[in-house]
């Protein structure tokens, strides 16, 4: 059998090796507990209380850093593609949708009802707040809305609240086709849901819509939206749909993204990024603001940008450009725990993490 073509699995028992190679349409069967994920980083370290040479575990632990896989086989996707295999989980789908509606709702019934507030306060005090600090405090309702939110449903649906970013994911091969749409029905019925609930509770008219600012062109507010749409698409796959030690943190570092990209253009479009967000109000305000289309385009193009990039550093396996991020630090007791007899262990002689992981990873190919 010639090496090209082959994937290696090592695994290590009680006090040996075993080596088993296997043709590369096989590769599935090697490290099923991982799934779709690749193995890029691995080590061998000892486990409990036995002696180094009774108990090996090997796998993904101090420095495990796991990629998904951009893309699959043409055969994987026509098998996902059947009809069986497409709804082949469609309760948990439509569950998962329901709960994306009530975390959309949620989210922007937070972040919008902070722009409300801050608008009407503005028209009815004797002192109206200068527009920096008007700027400033929509930028932190809406990413402290956004934090806060998915913080509290990432665990369940991923948290998402954004059609764009459920396109972004759909890209990636994260999410498949039917949750998807779902998600961008919920999604899109969530803002209506959530702008009807702000405007139930509160006396005034809606004053969240996104619009053009004065002097800023359509094609300025496209491109606007498509730039700040694609940083907060990278920062959910770079934070959320890598697996990574701060993958728990991921809402913090989102959250800001959000709160930055409004610093810069809420001035200038509203800072939509999300074409549910300006789909919501548009439609409890009867489409009163025009070139509503812009919210729809540019975050689109912004969805396709940042997955298009995404895709990129990924092909050149960007984590070998920056090594041992994920890297564990150093154990002091280490070697007090492991005792005075390492030297006489057989895994002394054991090959460097590196060679394990070229024999586990060949060049020609992919992922496991």
């Amino acid at each position: 059998m010639s090496s090209k073509g082959k994937a290696v699995a090592l695994a290590l028992t009680s006090r040996k090796w075993v080596r088993d190679e296997v043709r590369g349409d096989e590769r599935q069967a090697i490290f099923s507990r991982t799934g779709s994920y690749s193995l890029d980083s691995v080590e061998v370290r000892w486990v409990g209380r036995e002696s180094p040479g009774s108990l090996f575990k090997f796998g993904v632990s101090c420095r495990q850093f796991l990629h998904r896989p951009i893309s699959s086989s043409p055969e994987a996707l026509c098998a996902r593609m059947e009809p069986t295999n497409l709804f082949k989980n469609i309760s948990e789908d439509l569950m998962a949708a329901l709960l994306e509606f009530i975390g959309t709702a949620f989210f922007l019934f937070l972040g919008l009802g902070g722009i409300q507030a801050a608008t009407a306060e503005n028209l009815s005090s004797v002192r109206p707040a200068s527009n920096i600090q008007q700027v400033l405090y929509i930028s932190t309702c809406m990413g402290f809305s956004l934090l806060v939110s998915a913080w509290l449903f990432f665990r369940i649906t991923g948290g998402l609240f954004n059609p764009n970013v459920s396109l972004a994911l759909l890209l990636v091969g994260v999410i498949k086709p039917v949750r998807f749409v779902l998600y961008c029905i919920a999604q899109l019925l969530g803002a209506i849901a959530g702008s009807a609930l702000l405007l139930a509770l509160t006396s005034e008219s809606l004053s969240v819509n996104t619009y053009l600012q004065d002097g800023t062109t359509v094609t300025q507010g496209v491109f606007i939206e498509m730039f700040i749409t694609s940083a907060l698409v990278l920062s959910v796959l770079m934070l959320a749909a890598e697996k990574h030690h701060a993958t728990a943190f991921a809402p913090i570092g989102i959250g800001l993204t959000l709160f930055s990209c409004h610093l810069f253009a809420v001035y200038y479009t509203g800072a939509s990024m999300n074409t549910a967000r300006s789909f919501g109000p548009a439609v409890m305000s009867r489409f009163s603001a025009p070139n509503h289309w812009v919210y729809w385009v540019g975050p689109l193009l912004g969805s396709l940008l940042g997955s298009a990039f995404y895709a990129t550093i990924k092909h050149y396996r960007y984590w070998t450009l920056n090594p041992d991020q994920d890297a564990a630090a150093p154990n002091p007791t280490a070697s007090v725990k492991e005792g005075t007899n390492r030297s006489d262990d057989p895994a002394s002689s054991l090959e460097t993490v590196n060679e394990i992981q070229q024999q586990l990873l060949p060049k020609d190919e992919g992922h496991v």
